[in-house]
């Protein structure tokens, strides 16, 4: 979040010393914006009129050169360097850090190897001191250097400008995993009624076998009062009793 919030203060004020700047002045406030330490945004810069006008004239390579801050790279750059205006160190690299970024939309694991051909490094060394001292110290991105595996696990990376199109493939992109959740939603709905409806069964199965248990167990007490009894009376308690005093008296 403070990163984001840097930057937006930064693009304000250059938005706003744009709306003031024509020709030669535009030309030095793009200089200046892609030499910024911080700034790593440029499409509101690029989309004020002012800058704007400096298509068609003999500055119009400035505002090429906005352009490939905003959604290019460094292998962008050596490949129509010389159509471009000349990179001072901290421009280069600038677009070096925006590589990286770029880089990173794509994968979240980057071996060296790719990130020395895309930033001209020729060595390891090097390498890591650049995305230690250059990326993760700036804040752009976060991650961790893996020197067994050679690689450069990324755990969070700034995001750059939009590319034309981009958007329309982003939300393509989103539709399609809306579409996806919305499918998936259904699909856990229905196993959840599905296991609502075997808990139902089994609770009326188990109420079931509850009921027959306690109807079993009520036979089997009834049974065992039964076979009490009938035990007493044939040990000669109650029948002899009963048999005694129905038996006629002799007479004296």
């Amino acid at each position: 979040m403070e990163i984001e919030q840097r930057q937006a203060e930064f693009v304000q004020q250059f938005v706003k010393e744009a709306e003031n700047a024509r020709g030669l002045e535009a030309a030095r406030l793009i200089a200046n914006a892609t030499s910024h330490p911080s700034l790593f945004a440029f499409s509101e810069i690029l989309s004020v009129p002012n800058i704007l006008e400096l298509h068609g004239t003999e500055l119009s390579n400035f505002l090429d050169l906005l352009r490939l801050f905003a959604h290019g790279t460094w292998n962008d750059y050596k490949s129509n360097a010389t159509q471009l205006p000349s990179l001072e160190p901290d421009q280069m690299r600038k677009l070096k850090q925006l590589t990286v970024l770029t880089l990173a939309e794509t994968a979240k694991v980057l071996p060296y190897d790719l990130l020395m051909q895309q930033l001209d490094v020729s060595n390891v060394r090097e390498l890591e001191d650049f995305l230690i001292n250059e990326c993760m110290y700036s804040g752009i991105v976060k991650g961790k250097l893996d020197q067994r595996r050679r690689c450069f696990e990324v755990q969070f990376a700034a995001g750059r400008d939009l590319r034309p199109g981009q958007l329309d493939n982003m939300m393509h992109t989103l539709s399609n995993w809306l579409t996806t959740s919305d499918n998936l939603l259904l699909t856990i709905q229905e196993k959840i009624k599905w296991a609502d409806t075997m808990s139902e069964i089994n609770r009326k199965h188990a109420k079931e076998i509850e009921d027959k248990t306690e109807e079993m167990k009520s036979s089997i007490k009834a049974a065992l009062r039964g076979h009490e009894e009938f035990t007493y009376s044939e040990s000669g308690g109650v029948m002899d009793y009963e048999e005694d005093r129905s038996r006629p008296k002799r007479r004296r």
